[in-house]
């Protein structure tokens, strides 16, 4: 889903300059509700686990999307299926620029030895740089945030309105090497509860992720569990409307820096350098384990290498540090 938000600031400065434009965007369902709010930008399902699996359902994919008569394809993604679409959209001579994920420079920042420790390309700009194949110049740096949303009367009611500040919290990551231990992240909600001046709302989903943020929840008086209540739709109505987000290298750090939202990150075994920092969020906010200690970070591109040894990386990030950067965002 990170990868997916991503797009979003490309798509938006693309559609705002160039209003001859029209996209499609070929993704999940579920991910419908991330191109809300974009004018002439439009989604297409790819069902890839049922109608659109294997070989032959490309091919079924590739003829149902033959009749848009699209003047070129720009693939953001560059695995298999994608690859394969190549080859179907070639029968008919369509344009089909990929991004260069510079696999073989990641390589180099994340393997143990002889680690070259820069920062590379952005993927924001990655994708920028596709869209420049076709001729369309993107400059980052003039791309608008997304309108913050309006509050639904569901999540209204769940939230309830106030004089406190809202914060939000998503604990959870897809790999534990880029996860904040839980027992430190309490501590982390302790204090900014203690201050009765912010209302704390919990992100995440799965079932086993609900029942530990309700928990969570349940133990501070000014904090709620979003999780498992929302629908995409409505999360992102929530997201849009905080005044600062924590997160870990995720999802939800992506969606809420698309509307313009504060966001602070933690990270574990990865690293901003490998490039899916949050767009347009300044580098104090990313809050880093101690590499003296732990030389080989980052580990890995997407958290799911942890060297023995790593597991507890994340440990030399102190909550009070944490609750510094925050407190410092809230009360500018």
């Amino acid at each position: 889903m990170g990868d997916v938000a991503m797009t979003v600031p490309v798509l938006r400065f693309l559609t705002d300059e160039n209003p001859q434009v029209k996209i499609t965007v070929l993704t999940k369902k579920a991910f419908k509700p991330i191109f809300s709010g974009l004018e002439r930008v439009e989604v297409y399902e790819a069902d890839v686990k049922n109608r659109h699996k294997g070989l032959l359902g490309l091919w079924r994919l590739y003829q149902e999307l033959k009749p848009l008569k699209f003047d070129a394809v720009v693939d953001l993604h560059n695995v298999l299926r994608s690859r394969v679409l190549k080859k179907y959209f070639a029968l008919e001579g369509i344009p089909f620029v990929q991004i260069d994920k510079g696999r073989a420079e990641k390589k180099a920042l994340t393997r143990p030895k002889n680690k070259v420790y820069k920062p590379l390309r952005t993927t924001h700009q990655r994708y920028a740089d596709v869209f420049e194949k076709l001729g369309f110049s993107i400059d980052l740096s003039k791309t608008t945030p997304q309108e913050r949303l309006q509050l639904s009367e569901k999540v209204l009611g769940l939230v309830q309105q106030d004089t406190k500040k809202w914060v939000g919290i998503a604990p959870f990551a897809a790999h534990e090497g880029k996860m904040y231990p839980l027992n430190l992240m309490k501590e982390i909600i302790q204090s900014l509860n203690k201050t009765n001046r912010y209302k704390i709302l919990l992100f995440g989903g799965g079932a086993m992720e609900v029942q530990k943020l309700q928990e969570l929840a349940n133990s501070f008086t000014n904090t709620l569990n979003m999780a498992g209540k929302l629908s995409l739709s409505e999360e992102l109505e929530l997201i849009s409307n905080l005044d600062v987000m924590l997160s870990m290298d995720s999802g939800n750090a992506h969606l809420a820096t698309n509307y313009g939202i504060p966001v602070v990150t933690l990270w574990g075994v990865t690293h901003p350098y490998a490039g899916f920092y949050p767009f347009n969020q300044p580098m104090e906010n990313a809050l880093l384990p101690d590499r003296e200690r732990y030389p080989q970070i980052p580990t890995s591109v997407y958290g799911n290498k942890v060297p023995k040894g790593y597991e507890s990386v994340m440990e030399t990030i102190a909550p009070g540090k944490v609750v510094d950067r925050l407190l410092q965002i809230l009360e500018a």
